[in-house]
């Protein structure tokens, strides 16, 4: 880390202080000087995005430190294999677009929590919402910082907490002041630049390598074989095959930060276009973001721990001054992640809980100002969370990264999945697993994780996810028969008549075929 922080010239920290005043001049003319509609910006860009928009911003939200260092760090210890968590996320991107967006636009919601209020009941609107804060809190909030603190410790030498707190003012400037428009304007920016120097990156090590022929014959087979046995310790195919389902379903399709530009989409068809570019994204994470992990194996194998992969590659092989390019792009797409999740948290808490029980004469301007206050408050608590993170005791970054959002999965995918496809699914049913399955998804996500009684005693946490998910499924199955005489079903439209009136135009459902043939011909080569 040492070498990483004084391998800098004093020309890549320039680089690094314009690119971020660059971005905070491009916010603050977003918040400020921009004319807008004063309604629903701050939370929703006034339903304004285009496909465009809504693709680079919902892969932006992704494509954090934890897919930079986590991604670069597994494909420098095992290869490919972790590219899984990017090309089998295809058929949940697709259900995102052609299942639970119409559903959700149909409703007109601005949040998830409020979608779930419609098909169940205010209670259960309720329980989701404070539960989304939580998983947001934990999943995007505390994974990036922790993760955004290592990458920002490498390149400055500084202590992870300071890093992470200097992470999260950046980041809270874009999410209390400007609210989605800025979060999406700057990611347009921020993404097609990250593709930019990454592909830069990519190609460099392969040509310091001799060639795609020799970085494939340079390590071993076992590297560029997606499922591996069930054997192999961190990624094995059949929890993978098991558990990554029910954790991308909630990932894709229920979680407000992942959603919210789907929600604010100028019209279904831009929401729909903008879902399929961030599948299309998806595929070159691996090139991206795994292949500098391997080609870093080849080059520089004696690291002292694979998190420096990406950041070696770029200190050795990128000249002065671009450097500091890569470094400030690296910054900027943590803090798109995180201030996205910051005015999710915003979005729920105002939205869902303050208007909906405190004050729900609320005037606009209040609205506004109580989300800021909560993003704040929220950017606090993520530092700590991040700090807490740091002690959990998983040797690999990536499946450690996971495995935190596996035990975060369940409940919230049993509760949206049975009550889109079902439409006698209960309110007593949803509340009861998103109270008591919460505890236990929870409950035994921090005993795995924190080794408790030991680590042999847990199974793979992918494949321990599956499980709670089919247990709190089954529970929710059984209240929902027990209760149903008392319930006179959802009043929303059943999925067929939503489906029939928001029908797809051909032009979508080609590029969803196409991509779908791109992946699995990528399975099938890489198996």
């Amino acid at each position: 880390m040492d070498k990483i922080h004084n391998s800098l010239q004093i020309l890549d920290y320039v680089v690094v202080f314009i690119y971020i005043i660059a971005l905070v001049s491009l916010g603050y003319w977003v918040s400020f000087v921009k004319k807008k509609k004063k309604n629903e910006n701050l939370f929703l860009a006034g339903h304004s995005l285009k496909w465009y928009s809504i693709g680079l911003n919902m892969w932006g939200t992704n494509v954090g430190p934890s897919m930079l260092i986590a991604s670069a760090a597994s494909g420098f210890s095992v290869g490919i294999a972790g590219a899984n968590f990017s090309w089998f996320g295809f058929l949940f991107i697709m259900a995102l677009a052609m299942v639970f967006a119409p559903f959700y636009r149909t409703t007109k919601v601005s949040t998830l929590p409020e979608f779930i209020g419609k098909r169940y009941s205010e209670r259960t609107r309720e329980l989701l919402a404070w539960y989304s804060l939580i998983t947001i809190l934990l999943s995007w909030l505390g994974i990036t910082l922790y993760t955004g603190g290592l990458l920002v410790s490498q390149i400055l030498g500084w202590p992870l907490w300071i890093s992470m707190t200097s992470l999260t003012t950046l980041a809270a400037f874009f999410a209390i002041a400007g609210g989605l428009e800025a979060i999406a304007i700057t990611n347009i920016f921020q993404m097609v630049l990250l593709i930019i120097v990454s592909l830069g990156l990519t190609i460099t090590g392969i040509i310091k390598v001799g060639g795609i022929t020799n970085v494939y014959e340079a390590v071993p087979a076992k590297f560029w074989i997606l499922f591996r046995p069930n054997s192999d310790l961190n990624y094995p195919w059949l929890p993978i095959v098991l558990g990554y389902p029910v954790m991308a379903i909630w990932f894709y399709c229920t979680d407000q930060s992942m959603v919210q530009s789907v929600l604010a989409a100028k019209n279904l068809k831009q929401g729909q276009l903008g879902v399929n570019m961030n599948g299309w994204l998806k595929i070159i994470d691996m090139p991206l973001f795994i292949l500098p992990g391997i080609i870093c194996f080849i080059l520089f194998p004696d690291l002292a721990s694979p998190e420096e992969a990406y950041a070696t590659m770029v200190m050795n092989l990128m000249p002065v001054g671009i450097i500091g390019l890569v470094m400030a792009v690296l910054i900027a797409a943590l803090v798109s992640t995180i201030d996205s999740a910051l005015n999710s948290v915003s979005t729920i808490f105002t939205l869902d809980i303050f208007v909906r029980r405190f004050k729900p004469y609320a005037s606009q301007k209040e609205i506004i100002r109580i989300g800021r206050i909560v993003a704040l408050i929220a950017a606090v608590f993520g530092v700590f969370i991040g700090l807490g993170i740091s002690s959990i005791q998983i040797d690999d970054l990536y499946i450690m990264l996971q495995s935190i959002l596996a035990f975060l999965a369940p409940p919230m995918s049993v509760v949206f999945l049975i009550g889109i496809l079902w439409k006698r699914a209960t309110p007593a049913a949803a509340n009861l697993v998103l109270s008591l399955g919460s505890v236990i998804s929870i409950g035994i996500g921090v005993c795995s994780l924190w080794n408790i009684p030991s680590k042999e005693f847990w199974p793979h946490p992918l494949l321990l996810s599956f499980f709670v998910f089919v247990g709190l499924m089954a529970l929710a199955i059984l209240v929902s028969l027990a209760t149903m005489k008392n319930y006179q079903g959802s009043s929303l439209p059943p999925l067929k008549q939503i489906l029939s009136k928001n029908g797809s135009s051909r032009s979508i459902w080609f590029l969803w075929v196409a991509l779908g043939i791109l992946t699995i011909a990528l399975y099938i080569f890489f198996n």
